[in-house]
């Protein structure tokens, strides 16, 4: 049995807010219009919306698979060190859509100051640079795995009304 993480209950959603705010950054994978999958990893912010907000480069492969095909995975996942069963990490997976925000937007301006506060220095290094795009990232779907048949399925982005997966459908 994984031990769980320590939250305010037992609820799913909880533990899945818990180990979430636990990432700087995520992993994501991306697809070309040609099929191409790609796996990469960004920093990125999470707003009062719910929405994961990444600055990426233009010269990486994920940001023109982010412009080609508007989809995106993420995935947040226990780290090896920390699992008891490196077969049953916890993890955190969202299907998601993605809009690219307009550079010098109210938006723009108001993620990007949360970036600042999150990242500080590298920031200022980075934010003038016309390579670097803002991807708005907004969840569908995903699945919470906390343990062998410990699965849940939800929708959209704020974590909540988790469905047991209590089958192979």
């Amino acid at each position: 049995m994984m031990d769980h993480p320590k939250s305010s209950s037992n609820r799913p959603e909880d533990e899945a807010r818990y180990l979430l705010n636990g990432f700087k950054t995520l992993l994501m994978s991306t697809v070309s219009a040609e099929g191409v999958p790609d796996a990469s990893y960004s920093p990125f912010v999470r707003m009062e919306d719910d929405y994961f907000y990444v600055y990426v480069s233009g010269l990486s492969r994920h940001t023109s698979n982010l412009e080609a095909t508007g989809v995106v995975s993420l995935l947040f996942v226990e780290d090896e060190r920390n699992a008891n069963q490196l077969f049953a990490r916890r993890r955190l997976s969202f299907d998601c859509r993605v809009k690219l925000i307009l550079r010098d937007s109210a938006k723009w301006k108001d993620v990007m100051e949360n970036f600042s506060r999150k990242f500080r220095d590298v920031i200022d290094v980075i934010q003038p640079l016309g390579d670097f795009k803002l991807f708005c990232i907004a969840p569908k779907s995903g699945v919470y795995v906390r343990g062998f048949g410990q699965a849940y399925r939800f929708t959209g982005a704020t974590l909540e009304n988790f469905q047991h997966i209590d089958s192979v459908k």
